[in-house]
């Protein structure tokens, strides 16, 4: 709480400086930290139930929610149809975390066929890359139930979410080789190469206040380009960086950095506890690379699997290392 009241004063402080626009932070900010607190007091009443139902409701805002189907203005990897994936990705984590909370067999069987039923709604949407973000969520809770200690994985998914964020600036300061950068703007779009060019050279403008919030799309030569601009470089680091700087970057990650950090401390069991970690770093990977964080039902998603995975159940603890 203090680190995202910490963001929300310095997306403040950054907007005072350079007449800003913080509305669109206070609110991922204020949907984090509700979702979080909803899914700490559920997650102790209701363990199974509670996650079940968000499972549900993530399918269900995926598939029927206009401005989140992916579609023909969506069809650019990871633009708008990177908050589908994203919703699919929380959801399966929580059907995934609700059927490890799950006693029974058959209740346990049920809710992962569920799991498996959201990862093909995927594709039956027209959401390949949510197909793909729900089966990596899938595969990595049904191998966590081997896992007897989870400090490796937290680890690795530290590792992987620095990994695809480093890679992410590193194409934007074309420090890759020439071939990985040609590769791998193939499949990302140069436009999209573009607006994070863009967003890099606005941060080493100003690496202390940056630019102001809300502003990448006043001063990004590349964003009016686009076919349907929206203002964003379409990736939450570099957006950060361009528009509140150094710090403004710091604070996330260090939120992330400690949501990893309590799924590591929670007493729930080894296999809930790396679920919930692994959805949570798919939608970091998917945020790095699109814009998904600017939709409220994806931030309070976030916020409520975090609050499930680590909220300790009022009916006993099914707590193992």
């Amino acid at each position: 709480m203090i680190l995202l009241g910490a963001c929300a004063a310095w997306s403040l402080i950054t907007a005072a400086a350079h007449d800003g626009r913080p509305e669109g932070v206070l609110l991922a900010v204020l949907a984090v930290a509700a979702g979080y607190a909803a899914g700490r007091i559920s997650g102790a009443l209701l363990p199974v139930a509670a996650p079940c139902a968000g499972a549900s409701a993530g399918l269900v805002l995926a598939v029927a929610v206009p401005d989140l189907s992916p579609g023909p203005r969506y069809a650019a990897p990871l633009g708008h149809a990177g908050a589908t994936a994203a919703l699919l990705a929380l959801a399966t984590g929580a059907a995934c975390c609700a059927a490890w909370a799950a006693r029974g067999p058959l209740l346990r069987l049920g809710l992962r066929l569920l799991a498996a039923g959201i990862v093909l709604t995927g594709a039956a949407v027209g959401s390949a890359f949510g197909c793909v973000a729900g089966a990596v969520v899938l595969l990595c809770s049904l191998a966590a139930g081997s896992m007897p200690h989870r400090g490796a994985g937290i680890v690795g998914l530290t590792l992987a979410a620095a990994l695809v964020a480093g890679t992410i600036w590193a194409i934007a300061a074309d420090a890759l080789p020439a071939g990985l950068t040609e590769a791998l703007e193939g499949r990302l779009t140069a436009h999209r190469v573009q607006l994070w060019q863009d967003a890099l050279r606005l941060a080493r403008r100003d690496t202390g206040l940056g630019v102001g919030p809300g502003r990448f799309g006043e001063l990004s030569a590349t964003a009016p380009q686009g076919a349907l601009p929206d203002g964003r470089p379409h990736s939450a680091p570099l957006q950060l960086a361009a528009e509140q700087g150094l710090v403004g970057v710091l604070l996330p990650t260090a939120t992330f950095g400690w949501t990893l950090y309590a799924l590591w401390r929670t007493p729930r069991s080894t296999p809930i506890a790396l679920t919930a970690g692994a959805a949570l770093t798919t939608l970091a990977v998917i945020a790095s690379a699109g814009n998904a964080l600017s939709f409220t039902a994806v931030t309070a998603g976030a916020g409520l699997l975090a609050g499930w995975a680590t909220a300790r159940p009022w009916a006993g603890d099914d707590a193992q290392p």
